[in-house]
């Protein structure tokens, strides 16, 4: 199956999917990564590295593929909407993609909110164009300091109910290739704090039954 994760900047993918990307590329599949702020200059202490810092990180995970858009960082939404969905949808066309994995639309991050809104109406392209096949998968990730906020109680907020068991080697990868990303990682108790992280996936393996795990809400599933 060919994967596509789709984030609003360079770490969001290792944050809320490294370890099941590196299990999916380890068990044949393939997975690329759709960036829309590829330059992300208002995140002190990461622009002059983040290119290098990016390239690491996926190599840790196992990505060969990436996409890249340069639309402004906290400001996206500023940014046209269908500009947006345009560039995800050439990255589906490209990438032949039957699967999305993206940013949930109860976030406190614009650009995530923004990315998932572009996100969800890219999926709809085969229904525009006959030569693409309907996804199969979509699915919504969490990402550590944003996602659990879900402050507009209007809204309906992150519920997981898909798992994907790591291990715990799996997430001692994925915390590796977060701290190729510098100034990504916070002391604890910051949720992106490396006992933040573990404790997270101990819970979602917990509330799982299985050994450690990612959580996803799937939004829809085509057998």
């Amino acid at each position: 199956m060919n994967y596509l994760v789709v984030v609003a900047h360079p770490d969001d993918e290792v944050l809320g999917a490294g370890a099941t990307i590196h299990k999916r590329i380890r068990d044949g599949h393939k997975v690329a990564v759709a960036i829309m702020v590829s330059q992300a200059a208002a995140r002190q202490g990461l622009s002059s590295t983040l290119s290098r810092d990016e390239k690491e990180a996926l190599s840790m995970i196992g990505v060969e593929k990436t996409y890249h858009a340069d639309f402004p960082n906290i400001k996206m939404n500023t940014v046209p909407h269908l500009e947006m969905v345009q560039f995800i949808e050439a990255c589906i066309e490209d990438w032949k993609a039957e699967a999305i994995i993206t940013h949930h639309p109860a976030d406190t991050n614009i650009d995530h909110i923004e990315t998932s809104r572009a996100a969800q109406a890219a999926s709809r392209l085969f229904q525009r164009r006959d030569y693409i096949q309907p996804l199969k998968e979509f699915m919504y990730m969490e990402i550590p300091s944003s996602t659990e906020w879900s402050v507009d109680s209007s809204s309906n907020r992150f519920t997981a109910n898909y798992f994907v068991e790591t291990g715990r080697k799996g997430i001692e990868l994925k915390m590796k290739a977060l701290a190729a990303y510098k100034g990504v990682m916070r002391p604890y108790p910051h949720p992106r704090s490396y006992e933040a992280l573990e404790s997270l996936a101990a819970f979602r393996g917990a509330q799982s039954g299985s050994n450690y795990a990612e959580a996803f809400e799937c939004v829809f599933f085509r057998g």
